[in-house]
């Protein structure tokens, strides 16, 4: 009997392990906090900060698509993950530059303001780390060694 799980047909490669792992629970967490809070900001007070509101359930989103695709090691989730994780930094580096270039435009907090420091900074340094394993994990570079 094969120990391994099988993700998408003809790819019997095991799920994350070590780094990936741990990877991938920080992502679940971040994911799970940025859910909630956007969750709670839009049904309660939406009107207050749409745009900082909007902005954090989108991030919540790509946590979410991140955090499963990383925990997928099949081939076409792994190209979901890098376009989620690409997303990712793209976000959080233009929503923290504008939100120091126009702060009244973000009269709350969201998770990738001010580069994620509500988070500890943890929103900017995730995605480095997220592409890091991607590209270190990466079978076809790994078969290449």
């Amino acid at each position: 009997m094969s120990t391994q799980h099988h993700h998408e047909p003809g790819d019997d490669r095991p799920r994350a392990y070590g780094a990936g792992r741990a990877l991938v629970a920080v992502y679940g967490i971040l994911a799970l906090a940025a859910t909630a809070r956007s969750a709670y900001q839009l049904l309660t007070k939406a009107a207050e900060a749409p745009l900082a509101y909007g902005l954090s359930a989108f991030a919540a989103l790509v946590y979410v698509v991140a955090t499963v695709a990383l925990a997928h090691n099949g081939v076409r989730m792994r190209r979901v993950a890098w376009v989620a994780v690409a997303v990712e930094l793209v976000g959080v580096l233009a929503v923290g530059t504008w939100s120091f270039v126009h702060p009244q435009d973000f009269p709350e907090a969201t998770v990738w303001s001010h580069f994620g420091q509500g988070y500890g900074y943890v929103p900017l340094v995730l995605p480095f780390l997220g592409l890091a394993w991607l590209r270190r994990s990466d079978p076809a570079r790994i078969a290449r060694q």
